[in-house]
């Protein structure tokens, strides 16, 4: 049986270049880098070269970069060490509802610590007003957290305008760039940010290994105590090989970014523009300011789970909802903070596309998605009578 791969929001093959990269790391060359003989001093050099690898992905110093285990861990480092750090100077943070789990999580524990955090609401396309920021910041203001782009309904958000309006009042501003780092064009420069997060697993890179990047002079309270590595900023003896090979799988996106988004954009247009003919199939995040290979969609009268299952006995593996909560069966807080009513969002479905990916796979999926439709349909309870419902009803909200 074909199997075709389509969660690359979940994660990614690893690079063949990255895994030879990470070889010597993993046998020959396993030294600590604090160990001041030759097989530390390999490994440490071998660390800041894939420091800076990192940094000029995103455009940053070297000495910007934090390595951390994942996205997660640098999400809850930023919010927890800059909320920490600023406590004397106010205590109110803003998190759109929009964050991954690591940040709403991370923004509850600040909650329970004496913090006050407003969840910025987002629109029907899953878009931050600024406004809205702006209206919600107040004199005790010392943080604002928006993702760059959501990985469930791949809408990438108007970052720039809320650094704008941020620093004017001198807060500071932190992305979660997961979704983006690596996949488009991430300049902390441009994009004005404080701190941002990213995963080497979204960009083939191995999993295992994240990093923050902190513009230079901000002051952030550890998340992790222990030894002097990462200029004390995160204790722990370094995972080398992961993060060599993040370096690598930086160095390769940079190179290949401008191909690879050429090649997938057009592939995820297709499926976007063809499932736009099937009815009560409707696109969730914008249409035109979206990840490049993402395409997502809310089915009417099918839950997600089943439209999963169906799928991958014709071995398409896709997601419902968030990686990290589409085993939870309930509606995604992500659709829900749209606007998209409960039963509506239970029927989501996630496609993104990678590299592996071909126009041939896209033509199966575009067989067999609407045939996976049509037959949950002919069984659903809920779907009998469809057609006499008024068109642009209470569940079709999303709808173009």
């Amino acid at each position: 049986m074909k199997k075709i791969y389509l969660d690359h929001v979940a994660t990614n093959p690893l690079h063949t270049e990255a895994l030879d990269a990470m070889m010597p790391y993993l046998k020959e060359e396993f030294g600590n880098p604090l160990s001041v003989y030759e097989y530390g001093m390999r490994a440490k050099a071998a660390i800041e070269g894939a420091r800076e690898q990192v940094a000029g992905l995103v455009n940053a110093k070297p000495a910007e970069i934090i390595f951390t285990a994942n996205g997660a861990e640098a999400n809850n480092f930023a919010l927890r060490g800059i909320a920490l750090a600023k406590q004397n100077e106010g205590k109110h943070v803003l998190v759109s509802r929009m964050e991954h789990h690591s940040i709403l999580n991370s923004a509850r524990f600040l909650e329970k610590n004496g913090f006050a955090v407003t969840y910025l609401p987002v629109d029907k396309k899953g878009f931050v007003d600024p406004e809205t920021v702006k209206k919600a910041i107040t004199k005790e203001t010392v943080l604002i957290s928006v993702t760059h782009a959501s990985s469930e309904v791949g809408t990438i958000e108007p970052i720039r305008e809320i650094v704008r309006i941020a620093k004017e009042k001198n807060i500071i501003v932190h992305t979660d760039a997961v979704a983006t780092t690596g996949n488009i064009p991430v300049d902390v420069k441009e994009l004005g940010v404080d701190l941002l997060s990213m995963a080497a697993h979204q960009f083939y890179g191995p999993k295992g290994a994240g990093a923050l990047y902190v513009k230079q002079g901000i002051r952030i309270v550890p998340l992790i105590y222990g030894g002097i590595q990462e200029s004390g900023r995160r204790a722990g003896t370094e995972n080398v090989p992961a993060i060599v090979g993040m370096g690598k799988a930086a160095q390769l996106a940079k190179a290949e970014m401008p191909k690879r988004m050429e090649y997938l954009k057009p592939l995820r247009d297709r499926i976007i523009d063809t499932m736009a003919g099937v009815e009560r199939v409707y696109l969730t995040g914008d249409r035109e300011n979206r990840l490049p290979a993402h395409a997502s969609f809310c089915v009417e009268y099918i839950e997600g789970e089943a439209m999963l299952l169906l799928l991958a006995a014709k071995g398409l593996f896709s997601a419902s909802g968030s990686a990290c909560s589409s085993k939870a069966l309930k509606a995604s807080p992500v659709l829900l903070s749209m606007g998209i009513s409960s039963s509506l969002a239970q029927g989501s479905i996630v496609f993104s596309l990678g590299t592996m990916n071909t126009p041939g796979d896209v033509d199966y999926l575009l067989t067999e998605f609407p045939a996976v439709i049509k037959r949950l349909r002919e069984i659903s309870p809920y779907a009998q009578g469809w057609g006499d419902r008024e068109e642009g009803g209470e569940e079709c909200t999303v709808k173009e």
